[in-house]
């Protein structure tokens, strides 16, 4: 069911706002006082690049009254295949400066506070002050947790996305939501030291075209708690595979500090070193190989089973022939290897990880 919105509604719309948002104005549930909600409401949107980028188009188009676009960094030519606010003319300026112009070609009663400043846990609470909600478009977990701490201190809702290669998560984050709604937070997600080393966009890639997708579901996210409407991703992570064209919904429910592991809070992935992995192996363990059948033609670590990460996390209990055995899950870099590793944890498989993947197996174990 709908939360209350977050905004009263300014008095009236200009003339010109009124004309331009005349197809939102006549939607059921939204109308005009949804409408004037939006135009009295202020998001702070924490990164301008993969997923800031369509965020901010979506928020101005939507009528926001004033948007804090927060970024430090410079529009490079590997940006421009997914970060569409910018054009080739932007590289080497202010990712900020995009977001101040697109936004006044889009809406120009939006007002856009372009900050160019990094975002740290030191800064945090002074960026994020008296927004109605938060946006989070960064892409390091480091960055990610300032943004999830402040908005609990704060007590404000934060619209929380993450996206690389072909997948991408979705959800809301809220310290202190309305009477009957449990207040749930980063941590009931990732857990304290249970994220490890997250590969970059650069090395292991990312869909342009999933960026927009789930940088326009983060703002309907964000419209949809600003006017009181809908069903927000509270309490639930929307899980996105775009390569096979799958969303699945999956409920996310708040932890205690005593809370131990179980079968339903898994406790973090160990992460072993190629020495580590080649002893485990040499003792008996299971080397499962991720990656998809293109990646794998091209050579595997001797031993391997190979179970791409897809079909394993559709059925992670049942995937391997022997669920008893201990398991090390390998992948390029890692990244997709935790994710099956916690499934299999969560699955009550004795699961970890080589950390760094074959490019560091490949590094330590090559003799010098």
């Amino acid at each position: 069911m709908p939360l209350p919105p977050l905004v009263e509604p300014v008095a009236a719309l200009s003339d010109a706002e009124t004309a331009r948002t005349a197809r939102h104005r006549t939607l059921a549930g939204l109308g005009d006082i949804g409408q004037r909600r939006l135009a009295a409401a202020h998001v702070a949107v924490v990164g301008a690049g993969g997923l800031g980028s369509p965020v901010v188009l979506a928020l101005a188009g939507a009528g926001i009254g004033s948007i804090t676009v927060i970024d430090d960094d410079e529009v490079e030519h590997s940006n421009l295949h997914r970060q569409v606010m910018h054009r080739h003319a932007d590289v080497g300026s202010p990712k900020v400066d995009s977001a101040t112009r697109v936004t006044a070609d889009l809406s120009p009663e939006t007002v856009v506070h372009a900050v160019r400043e990094r975002l740290t846990p030191d800064n945090a609470d002074r960026l994020l002050a008296g927004a109605h909600v938060v946006i989070d478009g960064t892409d390091t977990f480091e960055t990610r947790s300032a943004v999830a701490d402040a908005c609990e201190r704060l007590g404000t809702p934060l619209v929380w996305g993450v996206l690389q290669e072909f997948h991408a998560q979705i959800t809301v984050f809220w310290s202190t939501p309305p009477a009957g709604h449990p207040a749930v937070r980063l941590a009931d997600l990732y857990p304290p030291d249970s994220v490890g080393e997250v590969p970059t966009c650069a090395q292991v890639g990312v869909l342009g075209a999933l960026c927009l997708q789930v940088g326009g579901i983060m703002a309907i996210e964000a419209l949809k708690l600003l006017a009181g409407i809908g069903e927000p991703l509270l309490g639930r992570v929307l899980v996105i595979d775009a390569l096979r064209s799958r969303q699945l919904e999956v409920p996310l429910r708040p932890t205690t500090a005593t809370e131990t592991p179980t079968a339903k809070t898994p406790s973090a992935v160990p992460m072993l070193t190629a020495e580590q992995t080649r002893a485990a192996q040499d003792a008996g363990a299971t080397l499962l190989d991720v990656r998809e059948p293109f990646e794998t033609a091209t050579g595997v670590i001797p031993g391997s089973l190979l179970i791409p990460l897809d079909p394993l996390l559709a059925n992670p209990a049942h995937a391997l022939p022997d669920p008893t055995a201990r398991v090390i899950v390998v992948c390029a870099v890692g990244f997709r290897a935790q994710r099956a590793a916690a499934a299999l944890r969560l699955a009550g498989i004795d699961a970890s990880v080589l950390a760094g993947g074959l490019a560091e197996w490949r590094f330590e174990t090559v003799p010098a």
